[in-house]
């Protein structure tokens, strides 16, 4: 069976793979984040602690959903994965934006951030 690339059927399974990664990243970001919540709770940690733990969180978790997407794809997987981090970011924005109505802190953090899950996923793509 020879490969559709570009046809309907072939967009829609990439675009059914990306979903995949994305929803893998947000439960693997979920699980984190009750895990640091947890650790928060037990031990007591300091706000420092807490961001790099945040900002951990959302390196493994594009990672996740980087190394899913790679997986799927089989080719260019270091673009998917890195597609995959920063639609885990835009996507992240939007729910900050949703809840909040503004962005929280400064612009170096959202570039940083921004980086970060570019990175994580694009990392994940390569090693999948």
């Amino acid at each position: 069976m020879e490969k559709k690339t570009g046809t309907r059927e072939g967009i829609e399974r990439k675009i059914f793979w990306m979903v995949r990664a994305l929803l893998c990243a947000y439960v693997v970001t979920g699980i984190l984040l009750l895990v640091l919540t947890l650790l928060l709770y037990k031990l007591g940690l300091s706000e420092e602690n807490v961001n790099a733990g945040i900002i951990l969180i959302y390196v493994i978790s594009t990672f996740a959903g980087g190394f899913v997407i790679g997986k799927y794809t089989k080719v260019r997987k270091f673009i998917w994965g890195l597609l995959t981090g920063i639609l885990y970011f835009v996507l992240l924005l939007l729910i900050t934006l949703g809840v909040y109505h503004s962005l929280q802190g400064e612009t170096v953090h959202l570039v940083t951030a921004f980086l970060l899950c570019a990175g994580g996923g694009m990392l994940g793509g390569m090693i999948s």
